[in-house]
C-alpha cells in the first residue's frame, strides 16, 4: 500500500483549511509563510496572486526540505489578490482602508485572483492562477457603515469576505465561488493529484 504524503497548508486562514476540509482534505501540519506582499512596480493583480502564492510555497516549501522528519511531505501555498481593473485592492486592516475599498466596489464589477501553489515530495512546483469576476449592488452609507461596524471585513482582500455578510451584496458572480472565498478547489484539486496527492482518499464512505 502506498504511503500517503503529509500534506501541509502554508497558511493561517481558517477559510483555507475550511475549503479543504470541505472536499475530504486536512493538511497534516500548519505553517503560514512570512512573505512580503507588497505588489511590485506595474504589477498585474493576476502576477501578484501567483508570485505570492510560489513565494509562500517556496518559504515553506526550503523548511520542509531542511527539516527531516517533514521530509518528503507536499506543501500547498495560496494568495488572494482583489481588483478593480488593474488598481490592486488592500488586505483591508484599517476602517478607512475598507471604507475606500467598499466605496469602490459599489455597484460595479471587480475581479478576484487566486494563485494556487503546489511543491511536490521531488521538490517540483506547480501552480495556477484562477479568476472570477464579481458585481456588488449599489452600496447605501448604511450598508457600508453596518459592514464595518461587523468588523469582518478585517484582513480579508478587497475589505470583504463574500461567506459571510458581504454575500448579500453580490448580485452577479462569474467564475469559481470558492476561489472568491480563497481556493479554487477544482484546480487545487488537480494540482494536488498531479503532486501525488490522494484527493479522494477519504471519500469511500464518507456519508456514512
Amino acid at each position: 500500500m502506498t504511503k500517503v504524503p503529509n500534506l501541509i497548508l502554508a497558511s493561517a486562514s481558517p477559510r483555507r483549511l475550511a475549503l479543504l476540509q470541505q472536499i475530504g482534505i486536512d493538511p497534516d501540519h500548519l505553517m503560514p509563510a512570512d512573505v512580503d506582499e507588497t505588489p511590485q512596480k506595474f504589477e498585474t493583480p493576476r502576477a501578484l496572486a501567483l508570485r505570492l502564492a510560489k513565494a509562500k510555497a517556496q518559504t515553506v516549501g526550503d523548511i520542509v526540505s531542511a527539516t527531516e522528519d517533514l521530509s518528503g511531505s507536499l506543501v500547498l501555498a495560496a494568495d488572494t489578490v482583489v481588483a478593480v481593473g488593474r488598481r490592486i485592492l488592500p488586505k483591508a486592516e484599517m476602517t478607512d482602508q475598507a471604507l475606500a475599498c467598499l466605496s469602490l466596489l459599489s455597484g460595479r464589477g471587480h475581479r478576484v485572483f487566486t494563485g494556487v501553489a503546489v511543491i511536490a515530495a521531488d521538490g517540483r512546483m506547480r501552480s495556477k492562477v484562477v479568476e472570477t469576476r464579481v458585481r456588488f449592488k449599489r452600496l447605501t452609507r448604511q450598508d457600508i457603515d453596518d459592514y464595518i461596524a461587523s468588523g469582518e471585513w478585517r484582513g480579508k482582500a478587497g475589505g470583504y469576505a463574500i461567506q459571510g455578510l458581504a454575500g448579500s451584496f453580490v448580485v452577479k458572480l462569474v467564475g469559481s465561488y470558492p476561489n472568491v472565498v480563497g481556493l479554487p478547489l477544482s484546480e487545487t484539486s488537480g494540482l494536488l493529484s498531479a503532486a501525488g496527492y490522494p484527493v479522494h482518499g477519504s471519500w469511500a464512505n464518507s456519508g456514512d
